[in-house]
């Protein structure tokens, strides 16, 4: 009796199993009908990608095709017998349903059969991913799968031994942001990464980035032209250390702030005749007496450095007399002072069309100039602004031919400073503005002599792309890459039309522009979003450029913070992450290089590599 009762037991068991098992089957027949549905769908885009491409591009149309539906209670039901889940099928879509459904048959009892072959296998996809990053972005670093592109300073139009330093270091691509400089500095770093590479032995790329249009906050009025030397002093107000100004010759003053604080410009003639421990005597611009001590400058031989224990704040023409010496001299022509507007939460802010310096001590609201006219015939009331890079935010409450009434939201607690030519983000409106400008098309000229890739800005519908590859076509153009870089949600809702439109050229890629692109979507969806992008790039076997903000910190201090090295080691999963540039770049690229070489053994995209680990050991307590 029992074994009876065993023996229906099993079978009740193996028919239940059965059951599901055919479920599944429908399930998975279900989706790859999906497939091809979705090619009809997406035919038009797909007949007009290169045949290079047409592979990619249908897996690409697939992956679409899978995450249109919720497929964790199928995830779940595919583990239970051990089969594979679907989370890793990005580069290979339909090979994968394929496979499942075999291994599903053959369950059943039916022999296995090796599933018809696919738009794509397992190890073509990898293949092609691989094969298009060195098309794009250069040979695959010794040691790390994922390349380092970092953007020049300006000083390395006219300092080759920084490039050559970055080569050295690590440095994979050269990024030149045409927002800066002009051409012929841009050739002249070009220029200097070209010789760095060969004389190196290292082949380092060159992107050049297109600035697009400029969405910026208009001119503020200057302040005063004043300098306020401030000394160090502790929580008691001792001080700890003086301040210091470098003094220059009027003729040739760098007014930059420099280690030794801002330049002060002086008569050149009165300067030579100044020596270390003269002791200057004047009233700043608060009438206060004020001494300045000259001592030697460390850096320049002859310069002259002078301190003072005292806040002191020189002004142009600030008369400068030397103590015991009649031989008086007044301060050169000073920069103005920047000025910034404090917004607090619920100020009103108007922004207006007219970008003249806006003034500083105006009655009512405070009020700043936009630099894209576009923005005033396309916001409405209601719709979000941010400005800063979303440092301060609002909503606009009024809308008049030439101007927007925007209340903040998001400001700090004692208010929030926001200066000339900060970025302001509209991710509500619909902008009518095409992502090259007059200025982008002039400075393609010069991308097409020096650069193998370009990172188109702003890029926002199918018809941008489309003028880019009409600019490059022409000698010289065709072997230039297209980088797109997705900074805005209007890009990201567009994603796959901009890839099936850009697929029409060979060697293209994606840059994740973390930065602008949380602005718009929130940064509380930015680490959503940049996975969805990983994931449809690895479908259409295009490499990816995690970009913005990645050892920022590292970069402008010297100190990471713990969060930034963790999402450092996150660009594992693209094909080359961007470093900006900072004082401390040398040190943010030595840190990125070690951090992707250790990465490298641990994961390729999102699959982990179970290599041995060596961090465990049953003695490490003695």
């Amino acid at each position: 009796m029992s074994a009876l009762s065993d023996d229906g037991h099993h079978s009740s068991e193996d028919a239940s199993t059965a059951r599901e098992l055919v479920r599944l089957l429908g399930l998975l027949d279900d989706l790859l009908d999906h497939l091809d549905s979705a090619e009809t769908r997406w035919h038009t885009l797909l007949s007009q990608v290169t045949a290079d491409y047409r592979s990619s591009a249908r897996n690409a149309v697939h992956y679409w095709a899978l995450r249109q539906a919720d497929l964790r209670p199928l995830q779940r039901r595919l583990a239970a017998f051990g089969l594979s889940s679907l989370g890793h099928s990005e580069s290979h879509v339909q090979a994968t349903l394929r496979l499942v459904r075999c291994a599903v048959a053959a369950m059943l009892g039916k022999s296995w059969r090796p599933p018809t072959p696919a738009v794509i296998s397992a190890k073509e996809g990898r293949a092609l991913l691989r094969s298009r990053s060195v098309q794009l972005l250069g040979p695959t670093p010794q040691g790390r799968e994922v390349r380092i592109m970092v953007t020049l300073p300006s000083s390395a139009a006219t300092d080759p031994e920084l490039t050559r330093r970055l080569i050295a270091g690590g440095m994979n691509i050269a990024r030149i942001n045409c927002a800066h400089d002009d051409a012929a500095a841009w050739r002249a770093m070009a220029g200097h990464v070209r010789q760095a590479s060969r004389a190196l032995g290292r082949d380092c790329r060159i992107a050049v980035d297109l600035a697009g249009p400029k969405l910026r906050t208009g001119p503020l009025q200057p302040g005063p032209r004043c300098v306020k030397l401030r000394p160090q002093r502790d929580a008691l107000g001792h001080v700890l250390a003086p301040a210091q100004a470098r003094l220059s010759a009027t003729q040739d003053c760098d007014l930059a702030p420099a280690l030794q604080g801002p330049a002060i410009p002086v008569p050149a003639r009165w300067l030579a005749r100044r020596s270390a421990g003269d002791v200057i005597t004047l009233r700043d611009a608060r009438g206060a007496k004020r001494r300045l001590t000259l001592v030697a400058d460390p850096d320049t031989s002859g310069g002259l450095i002078a301190t003072t224990d005292k806040t002191t704040y020189l002004l142009t023409g600030t008369e400068l007399r030397v103590h015991g010496d009649d031989d008086p001299a007044q301060v050169g022509v000073l920069p103005e002072l920047e000025q910034s507007l404090v917004l607090h939460r619920g100020d009103v802010l108007t922004v207006t069309r007219d970008c003249s310096p806006a003034p500083m001590n105006t009655v009512g609201a405070p009020r700043i100039g936009c630099t894209l006219p576009e923005v005033f015939d396309n916001a409405r009331i209601g719709e979000a602004i941010h400005f800063d890079d979303g440092r301060i935010s609002g909503q606009i409450v009024g809308v008049r031919a030439d101007e927007l009434a925007v209340r903040i939201d998001h400001a700090s607690a004692t208010g929030s400073k926001l200066r000339a030519g900060k970025g302001i983000n509209v991710p509500d409106t619909a902008l009518p503005v095409p992502a090259l400008t007059d200025k982008d098309i002039a400075d393609l000229d010069t991308a097409v002599q020096i650069a193998d890739l370009v990172e188109m800005s702003f890029v926002q519908d199918p018809a941008d792309v489309l003028k880019l590859h009409e600019l490059l076509d022409r000698p010289g153009g065709e072997r230039i890459g297209i980088v797109l870089k997705i900074e805005t949600r209007r890009a990201f809702e567009r994603l796959p039309q901009l890839l099936l439109t850009a697929m029409r050229r060979p060697r293209l890629g994606v840059m994740i522009a973390r930065g602008d692109l949380g602005v718009e979507v929130g940064y509380e969806r930015l680490a959503e979003l940049q996975e969805e992008i990983l994931w449809l790039c690895e479908a259409a076997h295009l490499p990816v450029i995690w970009a913005t903000q990645v050892l920022e910190q590292l970069a402008a201090t010297g100190l990471p913070s713990r969060a930034e090295i963790s999402d450092a080691a996150m660009g594992e999963r693209a094909e080359c992450v961007m470093l900006n540039k900072g004082p401390h770049i040398d040190d943010a690229l030595t840190a990125l290089d070690d951090i992707l070489h250790r990465m490298s053994g641990h994961h390729y995209k999102k699959d982990a590599l179970l290599r041995r680990l060596r961090s465990w050991h049953p003695d490490s307590d003695h």
